[in-house]
């Protein structure tokens, strides 16, 4: 499947228990470039909490015992859930949700960086990726709305363009990115999906997220990618 990433090393997914996330574990357990594909979530041993930081560190040194990770993906993320819901309108914003909304998509990214990015090796191509969403673009809102959805991934589309001028000068073979994979289907795009509106199966998004990924060169760290690999605007 890869053609650009020296083989060896482990292969890292960050929410290996939702459908995106398990779709990229398997795709990866089939490919000959890494030695081990490793995912975490919450009911894996140990255990991933993006609420817990303690819980990200305590992944991030679980790798000492397999090697060091040469690909990362953050495949996670919230936008509904009981008592939670996209809002419509600047009524409906509500600050708790806001807050949770942050926790999972914004914050619990940024402590996986915080851990994983300093694992990554030095020479050699090596890829942290953080699943994003187009709705976190400001250029193309034109629609309003998902106030607090929208903003903690423009949040996260941030953090992953600074974490990447500081990481090129530690580490240039490094890459770190934020990834648009499109419309799955999942728990979190099924109540959204609209009548028309091209929905992929999580083992194409995968297999179209990887694809991306192998082709990216070091010029393209800080970016934000959809699952064609075309640009999206900030």
């Amino acid at each position: 499947m890869f053609d650009s990433f020296p083989p060896g090393d482990v292969a890292v997914v960050v929410g290996a228990s939702g459908g995106i996330g398990s779709a990229l574990v398997q795709a990866l357990a089939g490919d000959r470039t890494f030695t081990e594909t490793i995912g975490f979530s919450r009911s894996t041993a140990p255990a991933l909490d993006l609420k817990n930081e303690s819980s990200i560190a305590a992944c991030a040194q679980s790798l000492n015992r397999v090697g060091k990770p040469r690909l990362v993906i953050v495949a996670t993320g919230l936008l509904h859930q009981v008592g939670i819901s996209p809002e419509k309108s600047t009524r409906e914003l509500d600050p708790v949700v806001m807050a949770e909304l942050y926790a999972v998509n914004t914050i619990g990214p940024a402590m996986v960086m915080k851990h994983f990015l300093p694992l990554l090796p030095r020479e050699g191509k090596a890829v942290l990726a953080v699943l994003s969403a187009r709705v976190g673009s400001v250029a193309d809102n034109q629609l309003g709305g998902w106030f607090s959805y929208r903003a903690a991934k423009a949040a996260v589309n941030q953090i992953v363009h600074t974490a990447a001028i500081e990481l090129r000068r530690r580490q240039r073979h490094s890459i770190c990115v934020a990834l648009h994979p499109g419309t799955v289907d999942t728990g979190l795009s099924a109540p959204f999906a609209k009548t028309g509106l091209k929905v992929q199966p999580p083992a194409l998004a995968a297999h179209c997220i990887l694809a991306v990924i192998d082709r990216l060169g070091f010029e393209d760290t800080g970016g934000f990618f959809d699952h064609h690999g075309n640009e999206v605007p900030w």
